[in-house]
């Protein structure tokens, strides 16, 4: 930079230049000074450039809040462009959140990868479930690492499949994979090409310059609606399933850190919001979600780091986590873990819950109780409530079980497997005659490229069942509250699973506890449940919200998506019913016809040689329903597989029941509460509209409210959008898939 002067450079990922500053003040400094004068240029907006399909909608929302405001503090200002080249795809949602954080334009190349259609753009609108748009710009040259030579700006030019509509587009030159710091050669190349007879013109320029001359043309730009889906790299959703299964546990962990903790503010002005501690743990999740260590495509060493980052979270937050409950509740808990008193149950999610838990009986002893407790709240349980229906287990002549609840009724063959899953009440069975749901399959999993990040259509041509029974079924919980059986399965000579199916009392999902002891190389293990439906399209989990994907392989576009990814649900609906699966730890998936496909464990030996060889623990779930799944509550039950309710002993005695937050709609999620960046006493609310639908809706609370406004991602008021506090509480409108985030100002002690 000193000896080019008109050589600009950007720099994205707060995290690099955290790191700079806490190691290398001197060069940090020197990069300020040429970030002042616009030609070091951060860019982005995010704490990492992320993954773009696995992180939860918070994390992402996390994501630009983080990195947004230490571009903010450090540098003067926020970034203006989201910058992603080497994601592997981009979720349906991303529009929303760029814009709800100050972004409106978008630069990536990664959908050149694709291999089987090519994209049909380079410059367009892209617009997201909620109709957000934001304008997108693919470089032509499909890469972010030019030499600077002669063909590349040729290709750059040619290449531009928006040509006469806009002709202006980005080279990206350097060594991108390296840090993308270009050489003296690259510049002088690039300086020659300045004006030359028969080339394309090239300037350096900033990504600033490059969009305003871009949004001169977006009228005539055409739109893409939904997501980026690259047609590669879909192993990724699966490959090192313990960093994703630590990846949900600590969006779980820190949702909950942060509900109990803002209470804990809200009851007692002495509570010290632990800010510093979760902006920490924050950032080694936001840092664990780059996009080469969440989707599993890193080296052992990486592996081992992210392990260890997620151990520290955990530890530290289910520290945090008792602090807050120490606070909110301290003169009711109990000092012995096994008591004949009440148990204390707080719910983080905003609905009532009637669930089975476990708790402590008489001598130490382990016993069940069905409890109801409220929206984000909690209550003391002294006695279970008496089941609407006890669960029954029964087992056959033939070595087969059933066990029914009043609500579903399943048959499992010695081997576990599902042959019959019928609703009760209207009867109607879910699994196709001759078929078995709850199969585990295994496939060989060689691909053509890059081992731990794909996998490949040829791979479903080498399906084989696993029928080899280690263990048969026996009967662990006989019924009553819970009914369950465990059986054990050969999956080869080096790996056994072992499982236990169970039925609550009150519950409309079937759930599976899964352990397996995974030594294989290059195999890919699933779980298939045929489903007695047809319909041409699934649903899928996205972030704060869903999607719809194809269920036949019509055309290209349509088989190029033989795997893809959900959050925490996905599900298949004919009019009138359908069935719903449930995980706690997957993102891999599909489903093609009527068979719905959980993908569970990969086997890559590049570029970690151990990736996914050991023990794993995850559960999923089936629920089959009346109506479509947003009449169901599926989204509901999936948040409640993956939030449990809180257990803490306490003392016995009378203690009422307490919600701090419940939303009118069923629509509606709540998504997270936590205090605000940089106002103590201040409570941000974000909730979405879940179900595609437009509502309106009243968020009730029992906190000591002073004052509610609305703000945007960053947490920005808008002070025009004051919400009046009514009796009913705070009445907000939704369209479809919208996010809200509104902050409220907690009244002080003694205030009135």
């Amino acid at each position: 930079m000193e000896k080019n002067p008109e050589f600009t450079f950007v720099c994205s990922q707060a995290q690099q230049f955290e790191w700079v500053k806490n190691w290398y003040p001197g060069l940090y400094s020197t990069i300020q000074k040429f970030v002042k004068e616009g030609r070091f240029i951060p860019v982005g907006g995010t704490w990492v450039e992320m993954d773009g399909n696995l992180p939860s909608g918070e994390s992402m929302v996390r994501q630009f809040l983080q990195g947004q405001r230490f571009f903010q503090q450090e540098f003067g200002k926020l970034c203006l462009e989201f910058w992603l080249p080497d994601t592997f795809g981009y979720s349906a949602q991303l529009p929303q959140v760029m814009n709800g954080c100050g972004i409106h334009r978008f630069l990536t190349q990664k959908l050149s990868w694709n291999l089987v259609n090519t994209f049909p753009h380079n410059t367009f609108v892209w617009e997201g479930i909620d109709g957000s748009q934001v304008l997108a710009h693919f470089p032509p040259a499909d890469s972010y690492g030019l030499a600077g030579c002669v063909e590349e700006m040729l290709k750059t030019a040619k290449n531009n499949r928006d040509r006469g509509r806009v002709n202006h587009s980005a080279a990206l030159f350097g060594f991108g994979d390296g840090g993308g710091g270009p050489t003296q050669k690259i510049l002088d190349r690039l300086r020659r090409m300045k004006d030359t007879d028969g080339l394309p013109r090239v300037q350096m320029s900033t990504p600033d310059r490059l969009f305003t001359a871009l949004e001169k043309e977006k009228a005539q730009l055409c739109t893409w609606v939904g997501e980026l889906f690259l047609e590669l790299h879909n192993g990724t959703y699966t490959t090192h399933g313990q960093i994703k299964k630590g990846n949900r546990e600590c969006e779980r962990l820190l949702h909950d850190v942060e509900i109990l903790s803002s209470f804990a503010l809200a009851q007692k002005s002495s509570f010290q919001y632990p800010s510093a501690k979760l902006q920490h743990l924050w950032r080694l999740l936001l840092l664990n979600q780059f996009h080469d260590v969440l989707p599993g495509s890193c080296i052992q060493l990486v592996a081992e780091d992210a392990m260890r980052y997620y151990s520290e979270i955990c530890s530290a937050g289910s520290q945090l986590l008792k602090d807050a409950v120490q606070s909110l509740f301290g003169g009711l808990l109990s000092s012995s873990q096994e008591t004949n008193g009440g148990i204390l149950v707080v719910n983080t999610l905003p609905w009532k819950r009637t669930e089975v838990i476990p708790k402590a009986g008489p001598g130490g002893s382990k016993t069940l109780a069905l409890v109801t407790v409220p929206s984000m709240g909690y209550c003391v349980v002294q006695d279970s409530l008496p089941p609407p229906y006890p669960v029954t287990v029964t087992k056959e002549v033939d070595g087969s079980v059933i066990m029914k609840n009043g609500l579903v009724r399943v048959c499992l063959d010695t081997l576990g497997r599902v042959t019959s899953l019928c609703l009760m009440h209207p009867e109607r069975e879910s699994v196709p005659e001759g078929c078995c749901a709850n199969q585990f399959v295994i496939f060989d999993d060689v691909p053509l490229y890059w081992d731990a990040w794909d996998v490949m259509d040829y791979h479903l041509e080498t399906r084989k069942t696993i029928a080899h029974l280690l263990k048969p079924l026996e009967i662990i919980q006989p019924g009553g509250l819970r009914g369950s059986v465990t059986s054990s399965l050969q999956i080869s000579e080096k790996s056994v699973l072992t499982q236990e199916v169970i039925l609550d009392a009150a519950c409309p999902h079937v759930r599976f506890q899964t352990q397996v002891d995974w030594n294989e190389a290059h195999k890919f293990l699933k779980v298939e449940f045929p489903a007695k439906v047809r319909s041409p399209n699934a649903t899928y989990e996205i972030q704060f919200g869903h999607l719809q994907r194809p269920t036949h392989w019509n055309t290209s576009w349509d088989w190029a998506r033989f795997e893809v990814w959900s959050h925490k649900w996905m599900d298949l609906s004919e009019h009138g019913f359908g069935v719903a699966l449930l995980n706690d730890s997957k993102y891999g998936c599909s489903v093609r016809s009527n068979v719905m496909s959980l993908s569970l464990l990969r086997a890559p030996k590049s570029p970690d040689a151990t990736a996914d060889i050991g023990s794993h623990q995850f559960t999923y779930a089936v629920m089959p329903h009346v109506g479509s799944f947003q009449e169901a509550e599926v989204i509901r039950q999936a948040y409640n597989l993956n939030f449990p309710l809180h257990k803490v002993p306490c003392v016995s005695g009378q203690h009422p029941a307490w919600s701090a937050f419940s939303v009118q709609s069923p629509a509606v999620v709540l998504e997270a509460i936590k205090q605000a960046e940089d106002v103590p006493g201040v409570l941000v609310i974000r909730l979405y509209e879940s179900h595609g639908s437009t509502v309106v809706t009243w968020l009730q609370t029992s906190l000591p409210v002073q004052e509610a406004v609305m703000c945007d991602l960053l947490e920005q008021p808008d002070p025009s959008k004051c919400v009046p506090l009514e009796e009913r509480g705070l009445r907000l409108s939704f369209t479809p898939f919208q996010i809200q985030t509104v902050l409220l100002t907690l009244k002080q002690p003694g205030s009135s």
